[in-house]
């Protein structure tokens, strides 16, 4: 069996296998296929979507299995939710190279601007690229905010099952990620991306009452600052949120795909 996950090293492998007719299986990971994948969805046995709804051509039926997570996210999955409080709160920022500067002008200042009370409870996590880092870091010192201030996190999975709330770019694996493990989260789709597939994974946890959307155009420190506060202020729609985030976790999506393979495979024999 050949399976793509889309990008270009697929085209020639896909090609091949379709032109020796072995079983062929595409995943998108996004709610829109990518263009390698659009040009191979008709040409291939099954194609396993890992949200849903998938934009697909027409004709062409997708499987929702989900996007695999990592063993240390699945350990996690619907991990208990502390609602925001009068008590230390932690806050998770993630964004992909490409998108995390705007995360880190505006991000800090937003926070800081809460009311005194939730800024001196307030736990950060931000993920920031290299050159921002010293800034950043900064920037929270001088505002009274407890802030680590890193460009990589090697125990993402625990600092987001800790999070009252988690800050966060919308590409496929953090949207699962975020699902699985069941947190809040206010999602800003990168801009620039080439299909906007962003927007079309964070509407899944949007839609499901789990996210907060804010476009780029409008990620701005004043309008982020009234939408923390009222986070922070309603304890009852955080949990709402994080209800609904778990429910929308597909947990065991390594196995889906797997049965989903097998049934290709079988289909192919017969």
């Amino acid at each position: 069996m050949v399976i793509g996950f889309g990008g270009y090293p697929s085209i020639p492998t896909l090609s091949a296998a379709w032109v020796l007719r072995c079983p062929r299986l595409l995943h998108e990971q996004n709610g829109v296929l990518g263009r390698v994948n659009q040009i191979f969805a008709k040409r291939v046995d099954a194609v396993a979507c890992g949200l849903w709804p998938t934009a697909l051509p027409e004709g062409v039926n997708g499987h929702h299995t989900g996007n695999p997570v990592r063993a240390a996210v699945r350990a996690r999955a619907k991990a208990p939710y502390i609602v925001p409080g009068d008590y230390p709160l932690s806050v998770l920022v993630i964004g992909g190279s490409q998108g995390a500067r705007i995360l880190s002008d505006v991000v800090p200042p937003a926070l800081a601007d809460l009311p005194w009370n939730v800024v001196q409870n307030l736990r950060v996590s931000h993920q920031a690229r290299i050159e921002d880092q010293p800034r950043v870091s900064q920037f929270y010192a001088e505002n009274g905010i407890t802030a680590e201030v890193e460009t990589f996190f090697e125990d993402i999975a625990t600092r987001m099952s800790e999070a009252q709330l988690v800050i966060s770019r919308a590409g496929a694996s953090s949207v699962a990620d975020i699902a699985v493990i069941g947190r809040p989260s206010i999602l800003v789709p990168l801009a620039i991306a080439l299909r906007d597939e962003q927007s079309s994974n964070a509407s899944v946890l949007v839609q499901a009452g789990a996210a907060i959307l804010c476009k780029e155009a409008d990620f701005e420190v004043g309008p982020l600052n009234a939408i923390l506060t009222d986070f922070f202020d309603k304890p009852e729609v955080a949990l709402k949120m994080a209800q609904s985030a778990g429910k929308s976790g597909i947990e065991n999506a390594t196995d889906q795909l797997a049965a989903l393979m097998h049934k290709v495979i079988e289909a192919a024999k017969s």
